[in-house]
């Protein structure tokens, strides 16, 4: 390995890119940011000590331009119908170019006829990334992000009420991670790829909560009893398409509706807290209220005003109002893959074999 190795974060605006190269940069790497475009997230990077390059990572030209001189990278597929494409992308031009180091964000649902397209090809890309010689691979596999339920923190601020379609209320079936812990993870990995290459981590968070359990503790941080009411898929999907348009695809949506099943089912509960933040990434991973301190405190729109609560109960009415979504329909008209008989993930031996603990199998 070079002695001062070059890492490319793809996706570096994103979820998990952002505090991947930021902590990658505190750390005194060299790092070269892909973007799709100049922003306010991108000018962040830059000022921090990134190398920004602005392009399409869908394009192979663009993504060979991006590995030029890197020496690691960190594989960050977009939420988007095109994983499969983008990470084919990514294994060609990392191949080319001779990176030495790959960290790959993946799925702990990944499996291989699993409902979801999005997942099928995220555990595909997993085993294309491993075909190049030469190159060592370190994958990452997260579940439910503490990220997701912050989507709905504003009804929760302002009307009172945490809304997901996650089954019964008193239930614990998932140890939510920040966006930040994945990033440790991820970061060590890139920092020393003879410790960790080859190898998977599930980074969690401390303990496995209930909706119930999340629901007080916004209350808590909020200053405001909040109640979790478990919703419809279809109520969902009308308010996920009431939300901005840039927010979420119809084909995200219908993904997001299988992966809610997933979590009734109890799938991110399985083996869950792990240790992976704490023994890889080197500190105690986050509470989730200590998450949504941090959330709360950079908005301040959260705030309790009469006219944000007209605002809020105005977009309640905007779902409502909102038809809903033909999840199948939708995958038909995109020209989804489908399977004939699909297995969701504890459905499936291959996966139960690698992900179930053996006394649970």
């Amino acid at each position: 390995m070079s002695t001062s190795p070059k890492i490319l974060v793809t996706s570096a605006a994103g979820k998990t890119g952002i505090p991947v190269t930021l902590q990658l940069l505190e750390r005194g790497f060299d790092v070269r940011a892909f973007v799709r475009r100049r922003d306010a997230r991108a000018d962040r990077l830059e000022a921090a000590g990134a190398e920004l390059f602005v392009g399409n990572q869908y394009a192979l030209s663009d993504m060979r331009r991006a590995m030029q001189g890197i020496d690691r990278a960190y594989q960050c597929a977009p939420t988007a119908p095109n994983g499969l494409h983008f990470n084919a992308i990514f294994s060609v031009a990392a191949h080319e170019s001779g990176v030495q180091h790959v960290v790959t964000l993946g799925q702990w649902l990944s499996a291989t006829d699993h409902p979801s397209m999005f997942t099928r090809e995220t555990y595909i890309s997993d085993r294309l990334a491993r075909l190049a010689p030469g190159m060592t691979v370190t994958s990452v596999d997260p579940g439910w992000f503490a990220d997701n339920y912050l989507m709905v923190l504003d009804m929760a601020a302002h009307l009172g009420v945490f809304t997901m379609p996650l089954g019964d209320g008193d239930v614990k079936k998932n140890a939510p991670p920040s966006n930040e812990d994945i990033a440790r993870v991820a970061v060590a990995a890139l920092a020393d790829p003879e410790a960790h290459a080859g190898k998977r981590y599930r980074p969690t968070g401390p303990e496995l909560l209930s909706p119930n359990d999340i629901a007080a503790a916004m209350g808590r941080v909020l200053g405001r009893k909040v109640r979790y009411l478990n919703i419809s898929e279809k109520m969902m999907t009308k308010a996920l398409r009431a939300m901005p348009p840039s927010n979420f695809s119809n084909a995200a949506v219908s993904q997001l509706a299988i992966y809610a099943d997933e979590y009734r089912r109890g799938s991110f509960a399985i083996n869950a807290p792990t240790s992976d933040v704490l023994e890889v990434g080197g500190q105690a991973p986050e509470p989730f209220e200590d998450i949504l301190r941090r959330t709360v405190a950079a908005r301040p729109e959260l705030r309790s005003s009469p006219a944000r609560r007209l605002r809020a109960i105005l977009g309640f009415a905007r779902i409502l109002l909102t038809p809903a979504m033909d999840l199948q329909e939708v995958q038909r008209l995109r020209d989804f893959i489908r399977l004939e008989q699909p297995r969701f993930s504890q459905q499936s031996d291959e996966w139960r074999a690698t992900h179930v603990a053996p006394s649970a199998v």
